[in-house]
């Protein structure tokens, strides 16, 4: 049993439903349960005193770092002036109209409207009816099949859950639904055939999805989403030449493609977007976790001007789009994407993730190599992923119910640094947030040495 020392773990464990937890251990108290308090730029505080470096950013997601008190004065004073009003039938408040305005000048070229809502699940819900919906407008009723790839993620509601390519987010839940399909993850690591290079690699992805797509028939699949690198599913970085030879597939057959950059939008790949970083044209992005830090809950589809044109098109001829949240376009949200923003650019923190990034994967690299449980280090921008294997040379993997990730990622933590063991293999994930600084990467490095250490003898 763990113990905390205020009344909040006993009422935590009996009344509170987490999420991606394991609900009987937890309820009966067999793994612990951490109550946060407080947080200032990487650092977070729990109610006991323990603070943590956290270096996986929340989820991803506190781009900006914690206790920025410019957002916090954003959404007090949004809040006190105009707390909530609807964005239905062409009503709007400043602070969504004015960050749409912000988004579109920093997204890449060709995008036109943002739409928003609370989270990157119900981004993609949106991205999936908008996809069915241009296809409808366009008389191409059958276009309607959207392919992703194992080990994507892409939320984890019925039908973005069915976007998802991981098993954690289908299993009992009768998922995948139709009409999504999935192909070959882009994972070098983890490929079939050894003998093979990164850029044969991608087009054996390339042409498997060509392949997928003739079997169904290209008349009926209407897009394919991706990250622009592989997040929950491992932090595995596009193998060469593979966003290239993907989108040449799609054009051929006239496939929409679907950026889903919840991640790596806003500075995380030290551009602004990772299409950006990786030459990728969407037709739409969802956005979602950098867009406020998390200091609120917002999401958007940024929508091309391709897209925006039939959109317009359906509503003049079916009447009004019959899509919309309570709370798409909330003030509050918006007030802090608005600020969040602005200090993205301020602490020039795009840089910073770029130069950092390159530093802490170097430098783990380093540190790391010559262990024979270390089968890779790898990632991009402030994104970081070491994966363990039972031998390197052999590049075998461990039994998953040895639950190797989830052992280094809980000695990590003892040493006072936050990481994640992610799903479906043995990897630890690393992903600080934007402001972290040369010092604070070389905490993570040697915290993270120390904890490989103590679980493996090399």
């Amino acid at each position: 049993m763990f113990d905390n020392s205020n009344e909040l773990s006993p009422w935590d464990r009996d009344h509170f439903f987490h999420p991606a937890t394991y609900a009987g251990a937890h309820a009966r108290g067999e793994m612990p349960t951490r109550v946060m308090a407080r947080g200032d730029g990487v650092y977070i505080t729990d109610t006991s005193g323990r603070t943590s470096l956290d270096a996986f950013a929340g989820l991803f997601c506190v781009n900006v770092g914690y206790g920025r008190q410019k957002i916090a004065e954003a959404i007090a004073k949004q809040a006190k002036e105009l707390a909530y009003y609807h964005a239905y039938i062409g009503n709007g408040t400043e602070a969504p109209i004015r960050l749409s305005k912000m988004i579109i000048d920093r997204a890449p070229r060709g995008m036109s409207r943002v739409y928003f809502g609370l989270s990157g699940s119900d981004a993609n819900e949106t991205n999936i009816k908008l996809t069915w919906y241009y296809n409808n407008v366009l008389g191409r009723p059958e276009k309607k099949k959207i392919i992703s790839r194992w080990r994507g993620y892409h939320g984890s509601s019925v039908m973005t859950g069915s976007l998802t390519g991981l098993e954690l987010y289908h299993n009992a839940f009768d998922l995948p639904r139709a009409p999504i399909l999935h192909t070959e993850a882009p994972y070098y690591f983890r490929r079939a055939d050894r003998t093979v290079g990164e850029e044969q690699f991608a087009q054996e992805c390339a042409d498997k999805l060509e392949d997928m797509i003739l079997a169904e028939g290209p008349d009926t699949v209407a897009a394919f989403i991706g990250e622009p690198i592989l997040g929950a599913g491992g932090i595995v970085p596009p193998p060469t030449g593979y966003w290239k030879k993907v989108q040449s597939v799609l054009e051929k057959y006239d496939i929409l493609l679907i950026a889903d950059e919840v991640i790596t939008g806003f500075g995380r790949l030290g551009t602004m977007f990772g299409s950006e970083h990786y030459g990728i044209r969407p037709d739409l992005i969802t956005i979602s976790k950098g867009l406020t830090s998390a200091y609120a809950p917002l999401s958007g589809v940024i929508v091309s001007d391709k897209i925006w044109q039939v959109l317009v098109q359906g509503s003049d001829q079916l009447g009004m789009i019959g899509h919309g949240w309570t709370c798409s376009a909330h003030p509050i949200c918006a007030a802090a994407g608005i600020a969040n923003l602005e200090l993205i650019d301020e602490m020039g923190l795009i840089a910073n993730a770029r130069d950092t990034g390159a530093y802490l994967r170097a430098a783990l690299t380093e540190v790391l190599a010559g262990r024979r449980n270390v089968g890779e280090v790898r990632g991009d921008g402030l994104m970081a992923a070491v994966e363990f294997v039972e031998d390197k040379d052999d590049r075998a993997f461990f039994d998953p119910t040895k639950k190797v990730g989830q052992q280094v990622a809980a000695a990590l933590l003892e040493r006072g640094v936050i990481g994640r063991a992610l799903p479906q293999g043995d990897i630890l994930g690393l992903a600080p947030p934007l402001c972290l600084t040369r010092g604070e990467a070389d905490i993570i490095i040697e915290n993270t040495a120390s904890a490989v250490d103590s679980v493996f003898v090399n």
